[in-house]
């Protein structure tokens, strides 16, 4: 049986958009938006319509398509992947960390940084380093584990 495969409507996408642009600057998503899971949003730039898209899972079960770009919460969190596809279109909420701050991060530790409540790009020099959110004392870390160093 195949798997129901949503596809984020263009006013829904619209309304990500003027919110992704609100939070990080961004003004465009070339991408089919695809949900994934409950809160998870997909992008696909692939050269398939919809159409041939809903024909393959007909044929063959598509369990994931597209790349994971954010997740809706009470705000947009960008994916860790999409920070760099969207890299040159950010341009709000990138907050840059000194060395310290950077060994401490890629390790997955919480900062105790006093930032305004929201979510944040965080950078160290020119890299793109994931999101984390703030509570206004303390930011806290989104790298999932498997992308942070042990030691």
């Amino acid at each position: 049986m195949p798997i129901n495969i949503n596809f984020i409507k263009s006013k829904e996408k619209e309304k990500i958009l003027e919110e992704l642009n609100k939070q990080f600057g961004i003004k465009r998503l070339d991408y089919t938006l695809v949900m994934s899971g409950k809160e998870k949003i997909r992008g696909f730039s692939g050269d398939l319509s919809k159409e041939d898209i809903l024909k393959i899972n007909e044929l063959a079960n598509i369990e994931v398509i597209g790349l994971y770009l954010l997740k809706e919460e009470h705000d947009l969190r960008l994916g860790f992947d999409a920070l760099h596809i969207l890299k040159d279109n950010i341009s709000k909420n990138i907050l840059e960390l000194k060395e310290e701050q950077f060994l401490q991060w890629i390790r997955g530790f919480d900062l105790d940084l006093k930032v305004p409540q929201g979510t944040y790009v965080i950078k160290y020099k020119e890299d793109l380093l994931g999101c984390g959110k703030s509570n206004n004392e303390k930011l806290f870390n989104y790298v999932p584990k498997d992308r942070r160093i042990r030691k």
